[in-house]
């Protein structure tokens, strides 16, 4: 018998973390809150000594690198004092940072060495690790990067086929591979490794010689494919905060309704409406937009309504049912889906049923609808119940009652079946319980499966992206690794950005990928000019970016306009419409990415290949490939003219054979030609290109790759019946 070759196999997925904290005077709660948690306050509390000063918490947390603070009585967020390094978001705000190794990652990596890094090893028999999509199984394996010298994918033991290194971050890297499937036939597979002491296989006994039975296995009879709506992928989304797009009809407006262009506060009115909303399809349509996703548009004592007074009624200073109704028809008649803010995580004080319990204390029969310590209720700075953030106006709801659970199911039903709702976005998503978003799921998707689900979370969104909850989150994620490499005085690599971009890609199902919301602003985040400290051509290259990136693109209102605003409220002020001029050349290009994107397959539903990376130029490109078709963008941060050379033949997945047409950039006109297989560019100060080729095809997709099919022909009988 052949021995197992000498290998470093750690143990350890998971570790113990503790959290200290010591406190100089009394607190009632210390809780720890980051992007292990979805930066949940409530989620892990820390526990106190007896003395009531030294608060602690063992967490176990993947390896990984985490963002976090401690959240003291609810309300007070600080940096941890015990923690050693920190870092800035991009949003002006300071967190700690925690980094957690692997086992077995103190002795370097490096392939061909002979060594690999069991701990690192990782592959589930669910998504993100298996997918099935537009008729192919995705495998996935998580490795060290820089560990393994050769990964291969083998199924029904015919044979072997090389996995793809998709990249990864400092931690991870991730090899994948793709094979048609017919959804009938069971698939038994199992990964081959070799780092130069021969092959050994990794399956569900972990890593074992290759003679050793060790594979996993998908049953084609219980397996449940991640389905997304496709159009989400092909559309422009146009975010609408209601109160500050357009005042259509002053006889709706609330008497402390403040002029159109005053400085926002946290409880003034403007007065925006529906027909304001009506008065303006001619602009959306013009833009090119093809779905408008409103903030919360329901019966609310605040101005951005996210304190819910009525599911069933919408806000009377916005418009009727009847209006709002209409107007989700018209948007849809100009071609625009219509995607709604559903606030399920808490309500406002004056919501019937916690009225009620406010009236009534204990008596009440809705006491069981929210988290209530004591009675009667104090409705005040220090609530006597759970809520969102320790706002007292917004009562946190309870969904282990089952009256509450059924009771929002009612919301989405009653909107879908009166207008035209084409998508949600869900408000606090990750502080709802999981299996209230499966029962969502099933409704929404009961009355329309094409309905899409898009949820908040600002970190890792993946736990709720497996096919039972959402299909997509607001890539806050992508907002981040964009600003950090335009908004950040020239400080982020183009190699950082690339590297987040597909990180953030392979995290997800691809079908989930594709229909990330791609945001760059938002209600609750500064504006990108304003970030780009008022530097319009850095605002247009992260405009590029998120316009020819997979997934979304989302627009907040009034960025395509160039405008301004800080932290919130500052970042809602009433739309400039003075700005929607022809000679405005931010709103030039938005309407350019739109078009180019509108009119290209590839930029909607692409594959994303990153190309170069040069650090030192400060110059990013990436290609996105569809069927026989791929456009390539390239991207000169720098304060100078840049000569790019792109040697396409180097790059995986785009064979020399196929790289001789002629590009033209979509945004200047110019015809670019390859010379031996490599494109020279040549571009201004913060400027892009998107390199879309005149005719015929550029490159095969990974599904038609040559070597990937004559590797899987001996396996296709077992796979494709």
């Amino acid at each position: 018998m052949a021995l197992l070759p000498l290998l470093l196999f750690r143990q350890g997925s998971v570790i113990d973390h503790e959290f200290v904290f010591v406190a100089t005077m009394k607190l009632d709660r210390v809780s720890v809150a980051g992007t292990f948690n979805g930066w949940n306050k409530d989620a892990d509390a820390l526990k106190p000594s007896a003395d009531g000063m030294t608060w602690t918490l063992d967490l176990k947390l993947k390896p990984g690198r985490y963002l976090y603070k401690l959240v003291l009585n609810g309300e007070t967020w600080i940096t941890d004092p015990k923690a050693s390094q920190s870092e800035n978001d991009g949003n002006g705000n300071t967190n700690s940072l925690l980094i957690l190794t692997p086992d077995g990652y103190e002795i370097p990596a490096a392939k061909g060495d002979g060594v690999i890094t069991k701990s690192a090893l990782k592959h589930l028999t669910e998504i993100p690790f298996l997918d099935f999509d537009r008729g192919h199984l995705r495998f996935t394996l998580q490795a060290r990067p820089n560990d393994i010298a050769d990964v291969r994918l083998s199924i029904d033991g015919a044979g072997s086929l090389p996995m793809s290194d998709r990249g990864g971050d400092e931690f991870f890297e991730r090899y994948s591979a793709d094979v048609p499937w017919d959804r009938k036939s069971d698939v038994r597979y199992r990964f081959i490794l070799n780092d130069g002491a021969g092959p050994v296989v990794f399956g569900p006994r972990g890593v074992t010689s290759p003679g050793v039975g060790n594979d996993f296995v998908l049953k084609a009879a219980t397996f449940k494919p991640f389905i997304v709506p496709d159009w989400v992928e092909k559309s422009v989304i146009y975010q609408i905060f209601p109160d500050r797009f357009a005042n259509g009809d002053k006889t709706n407006d609330p008497p402390n309704v403040q002029p159109w262009n005053a400085r926002p506060t946290y409880y003034d009115y403007l007065g925006g409406d529906v027909a304001g909303v009506e008065q303006h399809l001619g602009y959306l349509k013009d833009l090119g937009v093809s779905a408008v996703y409103f903030n919360p548009v329901f019966k609310s004592p605040s101005n951005h309504r996210y304190q819910t007074t009525d599911y069933f009624q919408i806000d009377p200073i916005f418009g009727t049912n009847d209006e709002f109704i209409n107007l989700t028809h018209d948007l849809r008649r100009n071609g625009i889906r219509t995607v709604l803010d559903g606030v399920f995580n808490h309500t406002a004080t004056n919501f019937a049923q916690f009225a009620d319990v406010v009236k009534n204390g204990a008596d009440s029969q809705f006491t069981h609808w929210y988290t209530f310590r004591s009675f009667p209720v104090v409705v005040g700075r220090n609530p006597n119940y759970l809520t969102w953030n320790n706002a007292s106006s917004m009562p946190k709801l309870n969904y282990a009652n089952a009256e509450t659970r059924q009771f929002m199911l009612r919301v989405p039903d009653f909107w879908q079946s009166h207008a035209d709702i084409a998508g949600w976005r869900l408000d606090a998503a990750n502080e709802v319980a999981s299996d209230y978003w499966q029962d969502f799921r099933k409704t929404v998707k009961g009355i329309d499966p094409n309905t899409w689900i898009v949820g908040e979370v600002w970190g890792d969104g993946s736990p709720w992206l497996k096919g039972d909850q959402w299909d997509s989150v607001m890539n806050y994620q992508f907002r981040d690794a964009v600003l950090g490499f335009v908004a950040k005085a020239g400080n982020g690599k183009p190699s950082d950005l690339m590297r987040k971009l597909m990180t953030i890609y392979f995290s997800n199902a691809p079908q989930a990928s594709r229909s990330m919301m791609n945001l760059i602003g938002s209600h609750d985040t500064e504006r990108i000019l304003t970030l780009c400290n008022g530097d319009r051509s850095l605002a247009k290259l992260a405009a590029v970016i998120q316009f020819t990136w997979v997934g979304a693109p989302s627009i907040y209102y009034g960025d395509e306009l160039g405008m301004e605003g800080g932290k919130d409220p500052d970042n809602r002020r009433g739309m400039a419409w003075e700005f929607a001029t022809p000679h405005n050349d931010l709103l030039e290009l938005y309407r350019t990415l739109i078009q180019i994107r509108n009119s290209n397959r590839a930029l909607q539903s692409g594959e994303p290949i990153p190309i170069v990376s040069d650090d030192a130029k400060q110059v990013a490109s990436f290609a996105r490939v569809l069927d026989d078709n791929a456009d390539i963008v390239v991207i000169n941060r720098s304060d100078r003219d840049e000569d790019i050379d792109l040697s396409l033949n180097t790059v995986v997945g785009l064979p020399k054979s196929t790289i001789t047409l002629e590009f033209t950039d979509a945004l200047s006109g110019k015809a670019y030609v390859p010379t031996d297989s490599t494109l020279h560019l040549r571009l201004t100060p913060r400027s892009a290109a998107v390199l879309i080729p005149r005719s015929g095809s550029l490159i095969h997709t990974r599904r038609d790759r040559r070597p990937v099919r004559s590797a899987l022909s001996a396996m296709s009988n077992a796979i494709v019946k």
